[in-house]
């Protein structure tokens, strides 16, 4: 090997290095933070009006691209489970298999994906705007506690609208799917719909919520953390903005995981 293989390779690993260091450093800073969320949110005033313009900039409007992409993932996969179970004569079960896919996994998922990519971004910008002009040392100038009044509220906010989210995103998906579903003379719609309503239990609901709960606890976290320790200037607040962005869906994609390893063992969605 020669010596600028060499170097580039010890580069490449001292890079490798930092990008893990500042992941656990992330982690461990969020971990933190929302202990001083929960401290601070239990606290008067609970400061209303500021809850109420997140749950607005949080949910009115990231509404329409949760639900457009609630309503093509499960005509796509309202086509898949067709086709393929077409192939063994089961073709009218894709009610069953699309109903539980939503509520259990897909629902949940595609929804804290979205919302981390808007929202979660949105967040940090924000607050990341804030920290380098110095907005967030004014507020503490002025005696007022900047995790009281600009993460509380936005993680309050987070933790209420996605879950509600995720379940239009299931309704409208059924619905979709069974709009696709009628269009072949073997499956109506209302017998689609109806299947998978017979399919979908509430310990398959309810898995899927609790899991939103953690992934809007895991959105609005990160990227608050990641905002309000934003450094240098517009370079480091877009450099902030792209890692919230990464590390939410990334923790999203895993925690799912866990999480369903987790319900499975206590018989919640297991059908």
């Amino acid at each position: 090997m020669s010596h600028d293989d060499a170097s580039t390779a010890a580069d490449h690993g001292s890079e490798l290095l930092r990008r893990l260091a500042s992941g656990i450093e992330t982690l461990g800073g969020t971990a933190i933070l929302v202990g001083q969320v929960a401290r601070q949110g239990l606290r008067r005033p609970l400061g209303l009006p500021a809850i109420v313009r997140q749950v607005e900039a949080i949910g009115v409007r990231s509404t329409s691209v949760v639900l457009l992409t609630a309503v093509f993932s499960s005509m796509v996969i309202t086509l898949q489970f067709s086709a393929q179970l077409s192939r063994f004569g089961a073709k009218e079960w894709a009610g069953n298999a699309v109903g539980v896919t939503l509520a259990r996994e897909l629902g949940p998922v595609m929804t804290a994906l979205m919302v981390g990519g808007r929202v979660g971004a949105g967040i940090a910008a924000e607050l990341g705007s804030m920290a380098v002009t110095e907005q967030i040392d004014a507020v503490r100038a002025l005696g007022a506690d900047p995790i009281k009044k600009l993460v509380v509220p936005r993680v309050l906010a987070t933790l209420m609208v996605l879950p509600l989210m995720s379940s239009m995103a299931v309704v409208l998906g059924v619905l979709s799917g069974g709009v696709i579903a009628s269009l072949e003379p073997e499956v109506s719609f209302n017998y689609f719909v109806q299947a998978a309503l017979r399919s979908t239990t509430l310990s398959d609901y309810f898995s899927g919520v609790l899991k939103t709960l953690f992934f809007a606890l895991n959105i609005s976290a990160v990227a608050c953390y990641r905002g309000m320790n934003t450094r240098g200037g517009t370079v480091g607040v877009g450099r902030a903005t792209t890692e919230t962005v990464v590390i939410t869906s990334v923790v999203t994609l895993v925690s799912d995981f866990f999480l369903t390893k987790l319900f499975l063992a206590f018989g919640w969605g297991g059908g």
